[in-house]
């Protein structure tokens, strides 16, 4: 049909001549003429349905590899594993030839390898890209700052330490890779790192020798030292009624025919616990389960030392208001402990934190 010939009375005329056998179809026949016209295969689309398959199967790799490096797993699971699990729900769940689908996902070892160690370094150039950004002011003006509540955390690299784990050591080896990367010591506002003498020495540590070079620098060592919650600064009488709690303790779990004796009668009085728990120097805040335990068993306790040791029942039982407000008060320590600990907790929200605790106390 001619391209000029626009008019309803001339494409009337003209299936009437060339296709009188189409007169009497309806508008739905012809839509569905085009339809499958348009859907045809050709060599284009053909070529773009693989092409369009590979990629998936691309994508498919690099987001299963990603899951490996996440779960800490062997680079050999997604051979081992991964594939022969996908093959099994594709045959016995889909109902569908699983190895067309199965060759698209490369998961081999080497592969599963190259895929983290690409998505690494594009992770690790984004962020050099914001480590090399300058930080600075240029007056002393009052500033107004719009401050995000999400920090966000990622690793930027790891490193081996060949000869020693002295702090000069450390510090020359962030100072060799912020020089492979261009990114300028002096934008380093703040360090986080634990109480080793090789990070906190005042002369030898590694804070010192960053100091050295960026003068600046905010030195942060952990929030839950027990010297900021001031939890081992007790009163003389609440120290020594925290050594009778420990010495009841003691004298009940260093002996096993006592331990199963207090056992028997802890279910004898229906207790809903049968063993106290043993408090630990280096652990601070065992102290705190440790009393929680001991008050909840208390006249248990003291029915069994009443045969064993009466002068310490008699003390246990002069302190007990010491010891039921000690237990109160670990217990405190250890729900701001937990608050303390985690994932995304950052300075920011440890003070915060802090702040309410101390304003509740």
């Amino acid at each position: 049909m001619a391209t000029t010939s626009t008019n309803l009375k001339d494409k009337k005329d003209h299936l009437r001549r060339c296709h009188p056998d189409k007169t009497e179809k309806d508008f739905k026949y012809f839509q569905t003429l085009k339809d499958t016209f348009q859907k045809r295969p050709t060599l284009d689309r053909m070529f773009a349905s693989t092409s369009q398959r590979n990629d998936d199967g691309l994508r498919a790799s690099y987001n299963i590899s990603l899951l490996i490096a996440k779960s800490g797993k062997p680079h050999t699971i997604g051979e081992k594993l991964i594939l022969p699990a996908v093959e099994e729900v594709l045959k016995t769940v889909l109902h569908k030839p699983a190895s067309d689908i199965i060759k698209r996902i490369p998961l081999s070892n080497n592969t599963v390898e190259r895929r983290i160690d690409e998505m690494s370094s594009d992770i690790e150039a984004s962020y050099v890209i914001i480590c090399k950004r300058p930080i600075s002011l240029y007056n002393w003006t009052s500033q107004l700052y719009l401050i995000m509540q999400q920090i966000y955390e990622e690793l930027l690299f790891a490193r081996t330490l060949i000869t020693d784990t002295k702090g000069e050591s450390i510090f020359h080896v962030l100072k060799d890779y912020f020089i492979e990367k261009a990114i300028p010591l002096s934008n380093i506002i703040s360090v986080a790192t634990d109480g080793a003498p090789a990070m906190v020495g005042r002369y030898r540590g590694y804070i010192s020798y960053l100091k050295q070079n960026v003068s600046g620098v905010l030195a942060i060592h952990c929030v839950i030292h027990r010297q900021h919650l001031v939890a081992k600064n007790l009163s003389v009488r609440l120290h020594e009624s925290l050594n009778l709690v420990i010495d009841a303790v003691n004298r009940i779990r260093s002996n096993a025919l006592n331990t199963r004796l207090f056992a028997q009668l802890c279910e004898e009085n229906d207790e809903h616990f049968n063993q106290l728990l043993l408090h630990t120097e280096v652990r601070w805040l065992s102290k705190g389960l440790c009393l929680t335990r001991f008050f909840a068993l208390f006249e248990t306790i003291l029915e069994f030392l009443d045969t064993n040791d009466k002068i310490l029942k008699e003390n246990l039982m002069k302190r007990k208001t010491d010891i039921a407000y000690l237990t109160d008060l670990f217990t405190k320590y250890n729900m701001v402990n937990l608050q303390l600990q985690g994932d995304s907790v950052n300075l920011i929200k440890t003070k915060s934190i802090l702040s309410a605790f101390l304003a509740r106390v």
